[in-house]
């Protein structure tokens, strides 16, 4: 009779101990251990081995049947490179909600409209469940096969039956095998069905997709073991709030990792956004204080995103700073910066940062969009609509160029941008777009038209001392002029003559 033993297992690295500590031994983090009843006995040796393979000459190793096989959804596809490959193992982890299984439910009916058997295994919702939602996706299909299990063992009994070539578990963390004594998405049981799926489809040669869940920080949810055993590591974000998601590839052995794939989600399901630029600008608003139009890069796929701030006077002794879509840290150093540096002062100011349309920006390129945003709020002045802006702040306040350049530049002039203020080490624009050079952020200002003599908001307390460099490159034609307020000196005290005789 097998031995059954309590264990205490960290949720993070995986480490055992024999009793329960506060941290753990092997990764250090802590409150991460849990208790968990492990069976002594151990598997047999043919279990451990597997079938037995035989060593070939590396010029002779077909690769034509490891061919990937496209989903029919081009956006999933483009991360993906090409497809799911023949006996991958793709984990596709995301936020409740955010629609993981509806993504999948669409990609598989696509591949299963081509006559390939598809198995799709619901471990968390009833088979009616998936009917009605495959219904409403107009996902119906007959080689769609629909299996509602979580016995290990039965699903590998269903893939012998069914022989499909592409398998889809939702989620892995409700899968259990009753050889282990733990319970259903403890690290014992997410370890070894994760274990047995990629050896299943190694031998029969069938993609795998597993739907994984995911920690309140962010990270995947189970040891860190399944992201080693899988081929492919699948993020989908985005805000439940928005309808625009982001689907990203963390780990991809048979391609890039520097793609991304935008849909966004109807009532028909996902849907891609093959031009992400034009919808995030869609509602954009010309002329207002704080907005800046950056262009940002995701992988090798340019974005132009808004960003946008807000400076209002704070009431507060520590005046408050938030950052939406944006790294609060930089965030921070671009105020500092902008106070020693340019003559903004922000002390006595509660500060927002945004980036528009639920995006995050988190590269260092937007740092002179962001600065600009930030001096145009507390200057009350706007910057002109059909100006980009890309560069990356030192702490000097000296401008550094960022890398692709003339890509970011390319899909501004594409969507009508004529100017974009950049680095004076920059390269040369594309035809369309004319550059305006600066090397330091104080300069940046005074092009713009927003050195701290110009105009006043209620927030600002400019320190002694000189705001900018003058004599730099200036924006033709802006800034506009502005009404000057007059002297009460100034206006006469009588009247003259000529104005009292004109009848108008």
């Amino acid at each position: 009779m097998a031995k059954v033993r309590a264990v205490f297992r960290c949720t993070e690295c995986g480490t055992a101990a024999p009793k329960w500590v506060g941290r753990c031994p092997g990764c250090e983090e802590w409150n991460t251990l849990v208790e968990e009843l492990e069976v002594a006995a151990a598997p047999s040796t043919a279990q451990l081995l597997g079938p037995r393979d035989r060593p070939v000459p590396i010029s002779e190793v077909d690769v034509d049947e490891w061919s990937a096989r496209a989903t029919g959804i081009s956006e999933l596809d483009r991360v993906l490179g090409g497809g799911l490959v023949p006996g991958s193992v793709t984990l596709v982890g995301g936020e409740p909600g955010i629609g993981k299984s509806t993504l999948l439910l669409q990609a598989v009916a696509s591949i299963a409209a081509d006559g390939a058997k598809v198995l799709y295994v619901s471990a968390e919702e009833s088979k009616q469940q998936v009917r009605l939602r495959a219904e409403r996706l107009g996902s119906l299909r007959p080689t769609l096969w629909l299996a509602s299990e979580t016995a290990l063992p039965h699903i590998l009994d269903f893939v012998d039956e069914v022989e499909p070539s592409v398998l889809v578990v939702d989620s892995i963390q409700t899968v259990h095998h009753p050889e282990v004594g733990s319970a259903p998405g403890s690290v014992s049981q997410v370890r070894e069905c994760a274990a047995r799926l990629v050896g299943a489809a190694k031998a029969r040669g069938i993609a795998v997709v597993l739907v994984g869940h995911v920690t309140k920080e962010g990270g995947l949810a189970g040891p860190r073991v399944l992201e080693h055993v899988v081929d492919t590591v699948l993020a989908f974000e985005g805000d439940r709030h928005h309808a625009l998601r982001l689907l990203r590839a963390v780990k991809h052995r048979f391609g890039a990792t520097d793609q991304l794939g935008l849909f966004e989600m109807t009532e028909r399901g996902m849907v891609g956004v093959p031009d992400p630029s034009r919808l995030f600008l869609a509602d954009r608003r010309k002329g207002v204080s704080g907005s800046v139009v950056v262009p940002t890069m995701e992988g090798h796929r340019p974005l132009l995103v808004e960003l946008q701030a807000l400076v209002t006077p704070s009431r507060l002794a520590s005046p408050r700073r938030s950052a939406q879509g944006v790294d609060g840290g930089r965030l921070s150093l671009l105020l500092a910066v902008l106070g020693e540096r340019a003559g903004f002062s922000f002390a006595e100011a509660d500060v927002y940062a945004l980036a528009v349309g639920g995006v995050k920006v988190a590269e260092p390129a937007a740092d002179l969009g962001l600065a600009l945003a930030l001096a145009s709020a507390l200057a009350a002045r706007s910057l002109p609509p059909d100006l980009v802006v890309c560069g990356e702040v030192g702490l000097g306040g000296e401008l550094r160029q960022v890398s692709q350049t003339d890509r970011r530049l390319a899909e501004a002039a594409r969507l009508g941008f004529r100017r974009a203020l950049l680095p004076r080490l920059a390269p040369e624009p594309p035809d369309g777009i004319a550059a305006v050079r600066v090397g330091t952020l104080a300069e940046a200002i005074e092009a713009a038209g927003l050195s701290p003599d110009l105009g006043g908001h209620p927030a600002r307390r400019s320190p002694p001392g000189e705001p900018s460099a003058p004599g730099g490159p200036r924006l033709d034609g802006w800034p506009p002029p502005r009404l000057r307020a007059v002297d009460p000196s100034e206006i006469p005290d009588t009247v003259p003559d000529d104005i009292l005789d004109d009848p108008f």
